[in-house]
């Protein structure tokens, strides 16, 4: 029933009370009128009538509920004494604006039920006691003076009513516009960080595997060719070092979101392919037909990533001896194929994937552990609108992506 306030507005209620009830009391007190004896009585009854209005004031953002209640007994109480209309009667307006701004469902709807009862209600007193003296007769002459009396009172209580609903619809429009915003924002920021850990993931799960190939190596070839560990240590240190150059740059986008993180092109290709022969794996490429323009850098990141990572399931889960790459690139779109020999002890299941419109290209019997390569894969192929599809055929591991090419770069 009590509505949550802030000090700041429970102090600005008091004080908007306080100063209404200076203002109320003095003009009751100055009113003559009334059931009873002039005098004291008749002042008692008007700084009644002020208080029980002013209560109703000072509640009507708290519990606008009560705060109706309380008008309805100051307007009971002042007919019943039989006291005319007031400046006490403006706290009226304000508790019915309350009601409809601040109030729950049923008061918003009591507020207005009680905006055209109290009209009429009003006109009713009026007429009858004040003007006529408790006549209790509405003659033709009187009629018109009665209906414009009742069309003043409930436009001037509706208007208060309908203000308040007014306010109370920009209310939830605005909660509403920032619940969306709120959304979208967290939205933006997941899509943020599954792109940032795809980029990650592509950048130190490659070069890891690369160091770890050459470490292998310079570690079997120390005591025979001092000469070949000298060569793997370099590729280890090199590569290392371009990795970590990346990694610094995805945790500077981290930081700073206006940054861009690693963005690779064609032009790198060439490097990928002698980071793995250096790892031992013998890359044969074949690129028919030739780009005849640059295609869009959106493009060239996504062949660069899904063969990175092809080239790296192909040294954690191949024979260790070779892994063909071929790369078409045709007017509407590129179509890429990594084929990698599985080792004579890999499992005999298949597996068959599409990254067709976002899905992600997994299942059972992948070149080692389901985890994120496979997805990421379907993931860069999905995000330029292509599809991929990545499963065994005859004792091979096939990648095989179509990606459309769009407008050249």
């Amino acid at each position: 029933m009590l509505r949550p306030l802030t000090t700041h507005q429970v102090v600005v209620d008091l004080l908007v009370a306080g100063l209404f009830l200076v203002v109320a009391a003095p003009a009751e007190l100055s009113i003559m009128g009334g059931v009873g004896s002039t005098g004291a009585a008749s002042d008692a009854a008007g700084v009644l009538v002020a208080v029980v209005f002013t209560a109703a004031l000072a509640l009507r953002r708290l519990a606008p509920g009560p705060a109706l209640a309380t008008a309805w007994l100051g307007a009971v109480v002042q007919m019943g004494l039989g006291r005319p209309p007031s400046v006490s009667d403006v706290a009226i307006f304000g508790v019915l604006y309350a009601t409809a701004a601040y109030g729950s469902t049923l008061v918003l709807r009591l507020g207005l039920v009680s905006a055209l009862v109290g009209a009429v209600v009003i006109t009713a007193y009026l007429t009858f006691d004040q003007f006529y003296g408790g006549g209790g007769a509405l003659t033709w002459q009187t009629l018109p003076l009665a209906l414009v009396m009742l069309a003043a009172a409930a436009f001037a209580l509706a208007l208060s009513w309908t203000i308040g609903a007014l306010v109370r619809t920009a209310r939830r429009a605005r909660a509403t516009r920032l619940a969306q915003e709120r959304a979208e924002s967290e939205a933006v920021a997941e899509q943020e960080r599954v792109r940032i850990a795809r980029d990650m993931h592509d950048v130190v799960a490659h070069s890891l595997t690369v160091v770890v190939a050459q470490a292998d190596g310079a570690r079997y070839a120390a005591a025979s060719d001092p000469a070949a560990a000298t060569v793997a240590l370099e590729t280890i240190s090199s590569t290392a070092r371009a990795a970590l150059a990346d990694v610094r740059v995805l945790l500077t986008q981290l930081r700073h979101s206006q940054t861009h993180g690693p963005q690779p092109a064609l032009a790198d290709l060439e490097q990928l392919y002698a980071q793995v022969r250096a790892a031992g794996v013998a890359v044969r490429v074949e690129v028919d037909p030739a780009p005849v323009a640059e295609p869009s850098a959106a493009v060239q990141l996504a062949v660069y990533r899904i063969l990175q990572e092809a080239l790296t399931n192909a040294l954690r889960h191949g024979d260790g001896e070779s892994v063909s790459v071929r790369l078409c690139w045709h007017p509407d779109r590129v179509d890429l194929e990594v084929r990698n020999p599985l080792p004579a002890t890999a499992g005999t299941h298949g597996v068959t994937g599409s990254g067709a419109a976002g899905s992600g290209a997994a299942g059972a019997g992948a070149p080692g552990p389901r985890g994120h390569g496979l997805i990421g894969m379907a993931e860069r192929a999905s995000l330029v609108g292509g599809i991929l599809r990545a499963e065994r055929r005859e004792g091979v591991f096939v990648v095989d992506a179509t990606l459309p090419i769009g407008a050249p770069a």
